[in-house]
């Protein structure tokens, strides 16, 4: 047996389908023992039958030359605010008061944004096939830095106090 929510979860299938009706007998027999949603049901069919016997009104001939008429004055009317003016004069202007600022705008971005891109690329790693890796560049300086430290003690030894008058240096 059926509830008086399930019921009324059901009226739209019940009222549009009939087939549905006979697939559910359950609702039906609902439908019999409470008035309640037998009322709401038969609330649901007089408003569908009303509903069925409305007719839209007839356009008037003239709809389209008046809606055209509106949209020229609304399209023709200056805007309300100043963001709007703003607005609107980049929307729908001509731009030709713009037209070389924009460009010059346009050719200074993509210089810069090119000549940063041709940086990027040549600085980013790409190897020609001539170049060294960075792991050999690395160990280059790596030699050349213990070179110089050798050639540094080597100075730091033959300058040492004393050493060119032959007197013993003394050692701690």
């Amino acid at each position: 047996m059926t509830n008086c929510k399930d019921c009324r979860s059901h009226l739209p299938d019940l009222l549009l389908d009939d087939a549905y009706t006979s697939a559910h007998p359950e609702f039906n027999e609902h439908l019999a023992a409470c008035a309640a949603c037998r009322a709401e049901l038969a609330e649901l069919r007089s408003t569908f039958a009303l509903l069925d016997e409305w007719k839209a009104p007839e356009v008037s001939p003239y709809f389209d030359s008046r809606l055209q008429a509106r949209l020229r004055e609304a399209v023709a009317a200056p805007p309300e605010g100043f963001w709007e003016r703003t607005r609107s004069f980049f929307l729908f202007s001509t731009g030709r008061q713009l037209r070389p600022a924009l460009a010059c705008a346009l050719a200074f971005v993509l210089l810069i944004g090119g000549g940063t891109f041709a940086d990027f690329y040549h600085a980013g790693g790409t190897v020609s096939p001539g170049a060294t890796s960075a792991t050999v560049n690395d160990l280059k300086l790596l030699d050349n830095n213990e070179q110089a430290e050798q050639q540094l003690n080597q100075l730091l030894d033959d300058s040492t106090p004393g050493a060119d008058d032959g007197a013993a240096v003394p050692t701690t």
